[in-house]
């Protein structure tokens, strides 16, 4: 077995005044967990900065982004970094600074004390060590792309409908096993498309899994190595009736927990997802 300790790659705005939070909070963290970590102003490179940033995004096992303040430099290289798959926690001390559409992905907020930051993080460690070995061996994948949402209202009732959009990969050296069927969960309520037809939903069969299970169709029997598919369903659920005597809305915040599925011939790959969506009444 390798000895070689895991390497996190830092992104933060160059500015001493995140050098505490740096030293203190992110790096001392790694340190007692055996993880190697740095900024790339902290390293020897002949290559312009952009080019060296890429390259160790690339290497690195996973990364950490400091997005307190919105940095648009942070920004764009955490959108590189999740475009190249790595595995990616935002740090913040304000949860305003993550962008709605960055907000299904893992961050922590630590409101400004670096005590709180080397906490959460020696257990993110813990778990991004673990996860970084578990996806070098699962053939299948699952990751929330992005989601979309928005209202739809009448004078009677509103609908949220939510675009959702998975990868699914194989990271490993052999072809996948037969994908044989793929079933999301959610709660109670709501009902899904794909391709515009409906998908079909019976009651869950995990009591710990949410309430409903929807069938959703892969496009592929089989994934080679290194390999990727992509699927997309829409989501919708009553988020508001005039007869219930609750006010309207312009806008509803979906929060929770779904499970994606996927039976194979050699067994079943679960993930779990975390759902941060809002469905915002935009007029045209």
């Amino acid at each position: 077995m390798s000895d070689k300790k895991p390497f996190a790659f830092v992104l933060m705005p160059f500015n001493q005044e995140f050098d505490d939070i740096y030293k203190f909070g992110i790096q001392a963290a790694a340190e007692e967990q055996s993880i190697i970590a740095q900024r790339v102003d902290e390293q020897k490179f002949s290559e312009t900065m952009l080019e060296r940033i890429y390259k160790q995004i690339e290497v690195a096992d996973f990364i950490i982004a400091e997005m307190t303040g919105k940095n648009p430099n942070v920004y764009y290289e955490v959108g590189y970094a999740h475009a190249k798959n790595k595995l990616c926690t935002l740090v913040t001390q304000n949860a305003e600074d993550i962008p709605f559409d960055l907000k299904h992905h893992r961050h922590l907020v630590y409101g400004g004390s670096i005590e709180t930051l080397k906490t959460m993080l020696n257990q993110e460690f813990l778990w991004l060590k673990g996860e970084s070995i578990r996806l070098k061996t699962i053939p299948l994948q699952i990751e929330l792309l992005n989601t979309f949402g928005m209202l739809e209202k009448n004078d009677y009732s509103a609908y949220a409908e939510v675009t959702c959009t998975f990868d699914i990969r194989n990271r490993t050296e052999k072809r996948s096993p037969q994908i044989e069927a793929i079933y999301f969960y959610t709660g109670s309520s709501w009902e899904f498309q794909q391709d515009g037809q409906e998908c079909a939903s019976t009651p869950s069969d995990n009591a710990e899994y949410p309430k409903l299970r929807h069938f959703i169709k892969s496009n592929v029997t089989h994934l080679s190595s290194g390999g990727w598919t992509q699927i997309k369903i829409i989501g919708r659920r009553l988020v508001w009736n005039k007869f219930t005597g609750d006010p309207y809305q312009e806008v509803y915040k979906l929060k929770g927990r779904t499970i994606m599925e996927i039976i194979t011939s050699e067994g079943k790959f679960i993930q779990q997802i975390s759902m941060d969506v809002t469905a915002d009444d935009i007029p045209f």
